[in-house]
């Protein structure tokens, strides 16, 4: 690859399943793929402040695994949501200390949806922690994230693959997609259609940006997990990285944009 060529990447939201963008980044990085840019959305929005901070794939599998997430969210006291995010502030800090996507050793895009104007806001500058935790941010399960006059939910309501970020400023982009829908032939109750209806819309805003991807990595059977599906991680993280390693076979071209890693080791 010449060494002036820019990568980016977009990772899907898709809940505990975002786990297998770990996998997948993984495996591109033992080709000699590293992005010069991450966006991402939801799961792929902390998947990536991850990654861009410098964290291993495999560091970052054993942080999720050792976490216990749910511990920092408590009851939210109000009609827009069942819990409060601002909580959970405490523990992205505990990893993203300097709370700065300046201070990041990739730059990142992280999407969020603006509720009050019905349109995606993208964040790539400032405070880090808030626009992720808002990327994030489960519609009716927890209350908005208000940045300045902004009430922001989860990003994947209206693109679960942003792309847009990477647009004009990367020679080829990578897509990532989690978040699959198993087929079901019985929706038994309110909870599973409101779920179900949920990742299809989501879906459809991925599947209507593949297109803009030069290469789009969709590991399957990951529709069979759970959103929230903790217990699955390693093996959510061995699916993304054992189809990765697969589809490069498949796709040889894709190793042209392999960096040269002993230079970027040197570097």
């Amino acid at each position: 690859m010449k060494s002036n060529l820019k990568i980016g990447i977009a990772l899907s939201g898709g809940g505990v399943r975002g786990i297998a963008h770990l996998g997948v980044l993984k495996a591109l990085n033992e080709a000699g793929i590293k992005p010069t840019k991450v966006s991402g959305t939801s799961a792929g929005a902390i998947a990536g402040a991850m990654y861009c901070q410098g964290y291993l794939p495999d560091e970052i599998l054993k942080i999720i695994v050792e976490t216990n997430y749910f511990k920092f969210m408590r009851p939210a006291i109000s009609l827009t949501g069942f819990l409060k995010m601002d909580s959970v502030g405490s523990l992205f800090k505990l990893y993203l200390k300097h709370d700065d996507f300046a201070q990041l050793k990739i730059p990142l895009s992280v999407a969020a949806t603006d509720i009050k104007k019905g349109k995606v806001r993208y964040y790539s500058e400032g405070e880090l922690i808030r626009p992720i935790m808002a990327s994030s941010c489960i519609p009716g399960m927890f209350d908005p994230i208000v940045i300045g006059e902004r009430y922001l939910v989860d990003g994947g309501v209206l693109n679960n693959l942003p792309v847009e970020p990477l647009e004009g400023v990367c020679d080829y982009v990578i897509g990532v997609n989690c978040n699959q829908l198993p087929e079901e032939s019985n929706v038994s109750n309110m909870k599973k259609l409101i779920e179900r209806s949920v990742i299809m819309a989501m879906n459809y805003n991925v599947y209507s940006r593949e297109s803009k991807c030069d290469y789009f990595i969709e590991p399957p059977g990951l529709g069979k997990y759970g959103v929230f599906d903790i217990k699955k991680a390693a093996e959510l993280f061995g699916v993304g990285y054992d189809y990765t390693v697969s589809y490069i076979d498949s796709n040889p071209t894709i190793l042209d944009l392999a960096v040269d890693t002993k230079k970027v080791n040197k570097a």
